[in-house]
């Protein structure tokens, strides 16, 4: 035993002796080049923050002429750095380049508490406050003080000692690749849409030279031949294609190169078993095959208390009486009333109406009723974010006096008055041993399996952008306006179109100036996030929803005011509320008009279309289950609204 001990000790010392020697005898190409772009950035930081003291309190628009410039040289800097900076401490990187003030969007991983103010700072917000009518330089300096004390974060050992392994580095390039498909082409970060492809040139030469110096320092786990020839390529068409980021060809450079990259640094991931620690990667799947494989992120379980369940034949059961559930009107407190009476399979789990009708039948309900396709694709639900689970969500439908109007006992009584439900929930069980009886739970969490399947389905876009087809002129033509000119890109993030965009950890919210009618005679009066979380950001903000389906999904906006793509269109292209005429102090959407023409807005119709899903819906089921009680002999599937 003793002697077993002395073999263990050796082998052990000289796994650490061979843990040093490796860290100090590496090539350190990789690590200097880190040191030396953030010593430079620092650098430079601090000259400009020093120049700034030098001037006058108020500054003078000849002034600011000359400080938007430094600026802009001192994004090209942050650029070079930009592909470790976004990954190794993103709360550092918010006051570095922060393209929001303030942010109460709750991540994922952050969503069971109280959402939280983050401000942010850096070259962004700075080179949009020298566009005020009043500069003042206190302010100005402030937000570099921000930039200059964040910049030092990344030079901690915690940081740095990541740069001795090669994991963090393919995590830090799949968020790359994330952004180059949905943010660096968009406008969302960079103030002056003159400079975005400048500045998306610097950043790829620059990553170029990460990529080289990274393979010569980690010979064990290299960039793949295939991989550095195909960034070439990249490269080539960025250096070849227009000045201008409205005529840039998105649709070329995210098909043919930046998904191609993304697919090889995900085989790169499996194949040197890359691990995460950190929560950026909360969402994202490392075994998804695309940037528009619909499993790339999940901001849901539709599981819910079905988690554990391995068995296939039991998950199907649990989708057979999920499906019966959403069509039997036993969950409201009417029996006449169900899930199906307001999210219609023919309307994409949507509804035609503005708004549906109150539980009492005679008037309407303040909001449109959302598709549940896709719904798992946020990470907080409901158009004010007032749940953070599908489940939740359910439950809440179910017993809201306004909705549905059951309570929990109520439910559970009628449903397991069902032999069918009650015998499948009964066998579930097991699959459930911290619910050991049958709750409100299961029921909803069946609901959730059912209609969360049809959150599978792809696209012709999808389809496009995975190189098994292509789009139509139209169909490209409008989403290079989609993601350039119409701006929508900078809300509506690739893949899923929605408010979720790279690393997929967070649900984010804007302020339209929605109307209350198409004559624009005033605001809607829906005080969206706020009710849910009050602050100045929040008032009338709503939680930004996909175009995917939008063809089959309308109306549109919160209270259902548009009937047409052409109207939201045309409410977007005049810069909406503010745009329009109304008082909107919190617009976050720009109020100055896009100037679309009318083949411009036929060609992003064309692009939306092409989003719609091939989903293959299932039919009504004819028959309920039976139950015991007389009140509920006479059940009507689907319901009766």
């Amino acid at each position: 035993m003793r002697r077993n001990r002395s073999v263990l000790l050796s082998l052990l010392s000289a796994a650490l002796l061979f843990f040093s020697f490796s860290r100090t005898s590496r090539d350190r190409t990789y690590a200097d080049l880190y040191t030396q772009r953030l010593t430079q950035f620092s650098v430079q930081l601090q000259q400009f923050r020093a120049r700034l003291a030098a001037l006058p309190d108020s500054i003078v628009a000849s002034s600011a002429d000359s400080i938007r410039n430094e600026i802009y040289e001192l994004r090209l800097s942050m650029k070079a750095d930009d592909f470790w900076l976004r990954y190794l401490e993103p709360q550092a990187y918010r006051l570095i380049n922060g393209p929001l003030p303030v942010e109460w969007e709750t991540e994922v991983f952050e969503k069971f508490e109280k959402p939280y103010r983050r401000n942010g700072a850096g070259l962004t917000l700075a080179a949009l406050y020298l566009d005020e009518p009043l500069i003042v330089r206190s302010e100005l300096s402030r937000l570099i003080d921000s930039s200059v004390a964040s910049a030092a974060v990344y030079t901690q050992d915690s940081i740095v000692h990541m740069l001795d392994s090669y994991h963090h580095f393919y995590l830090c390039n799949r968020l790359f690749l994330l952004n180059l498909a949905a943010i660096y082409t968009t406008g969302f970060e960079c103030p002056d849409q003159a400079r975005i492809v400048p500045e998306l040139r610097t950043m790829l030469g620059s990553v170029a030279s990460v990529y080289n110096a990274y393979n010569q320092s980690f010979p064990e786990a290299p960039l793949s031949v295939a991989y550095m020839q195909l960034f070439d390529s990249l490269q080539t068409f960025v250096a070849a294609a227009p000045a201008s980021y409205e005529d840039f060809d998105h649709y070329t450079f995210i098909r043919s190169y930046v998904n191609p990259l993304f697919v090889r640094n995900q085989k790169l991931i499996e194949k040197y078993r890359v691990v995460s620690h950190s929560m950026l990667d909360y969402s994202l799947n490392k075994h998804a095959a695309s940037v528009f494989d619909k499993s790339l992120y999940r901001g849901q379980s539709s599981m819910g208390i079905y988690h554990r369940v391995s068995d296939s034949a039991d998950i199907a059961e649990i989708r057979r009486v999920g499906k019966l559930l959403f069509y039997d009107p036993i969950l409201s407190g009417n029996n006449r009333r169900s899930c199906a009476s307001c999210h219609k399979p023919e309307h994409f789990f949507a509804d035609t109406v503005a708004a549906p009708l109150h539980f009492d039948g005679s008037t309407r309900l303040p909001r449109n009723t959302p598709s549940l396709v896709n719904a798992p694709y946020n990470h907080l639900l409901m158009l004010d974010g007032k749940h953070f689970t599908l489940q939740n969500q359910g439950r809440d439908v179910i017993t809201n006096h306004a909705e549905m109007m059951c309570s929990e006992a109520e439910v559970l009584k009628k449903v397991l008055s069902c032999k069918d439900y009650k015998s499948t929930f009964r066998k579930m069980l097991k699959w459930t041993p911290q619910e050991p009886e049958i709750t409100m739970e299961h029921i909803v969490s069946a609901l959730t399996v059912y209609y969360g399947r049809f959150s599978s389905y792809n696209a012709p876009f999808d389809n496009a952008m995975n190189g098994v087809r292509h789009l139509s002129p139209a169909e490209r033509a409008g989403f290079n306006l989609f993601m350039g000119k119409a701006q929508c890109a900078t809300c509506h993030f690739v893949p899923q179109f929605n408010g979720v965009k790279p690393p997929y950890v967070g649900s984010e919210f804007e302020v339209l100036g929605v109307p209350a009618d198409v004559h624009y005679s005033r605001l809607s009066a829906d005080t969206g996030r706020y009710r849910v979380h009050p602050a100045a950001e929040t008032f009338r903000a709503f939680r930004t929803g996909t175009v995917r389906n939008a063809a089959h999904t309308f109306p549109y906006m919160h209270n259902g005011v548009f009937r047409t793509l052409e109207q939201v269109i045309d409410f977007y292209d005049a810069g909406g509320g503010q745009g329009h005429g109304l008082t909107v102090p919190n617009q976050t959407l720009s109020a100055d008009s896009l100037h679309l023409s009318v083949l411009e807005k036929e060609q992003m119709i064309a692009f939306i279309r092409s989003l719609n899903e091939q989903v293959q819906f299932e039919p009504i089921p004819e028959i309920l289950p039976a139950s015991g009680l007389k009140a509920l002999k006479n059940r009507k599937s689907g319901g009766e609204y």
